[in-house]
């Protein structure tokens, strides 16, 4: 059985793009870059510091329709908008098959991810058959334990809300 990627390949709109001098098209990630194709199940993007691999995730994630903050396609929090307009200038191919899951983790937005899982169990925005949004997450408050242990909540989280 093959299995393919979500997404299959990202293309930028080189004739859409503004200006090459400026970021985030002045990044060692965009330049030349004409696109790029998923064919495995993980992708490594490396680079120097600065070189723009998280701004091209970032966009990624945000043309895909993941909040730029981070987390699914349901957390539409923002506390201060600073991702690029890079998302606008991508085109994604995706596969035929559509993802029931999806998780956008930003480490240095994982704190505002948190507090929004709070936010939501306290505001009560959970039905009143719906167990309390931490509950996908472990049961605790991601903010009271170690940094390791609530990144393991979250991706156990992700698991069970797949299945």
């Amino acid at each position: 059985m093959l299995n393919f990627p979500y997404l299959q390949k990202i293309s930028l709109k080189q004739d859409k793009c503004p200006d090459y001098s400026c970021y985030p098209f002045n990044t060692q990630a965009m330049k030349n870059l004409e696109s790029l194709e998923f064919t495995k199940p993980v992708t490594f993007i490396i680079g120097e510091n600065g070189s723009g691999k998280s701004t091209l995730i970032e966009a990624i994630a945000t043309a895909y329709g993941f909040n730029p903050e981070g987390g699914t396609k349901n957390f539409n929090f923002g506390t201060r908008e600073s991702h690029s307009e890079l998302y606008e200038f991508l085109r994604l191919s995706k596969s035929y098959k559509i993802p029931k899951d999806g998780f956008f983790l930003r480490a240095e937005s994982f704190f505002n991810l948190a507090t929004n899982i709070e936010e939501l169990d306290q505001e009560k925005y959970v039905g009143v058959n719906s167990p309390p949004v931490i509950e996908s997450y472990g049961g605790k408050s991601l903010h009271e334990q170690s940094h390791g242990e609530s990144f393991m909540s979250l991706c156990s989280g992700i698991v069970n809300l797949a299945t």
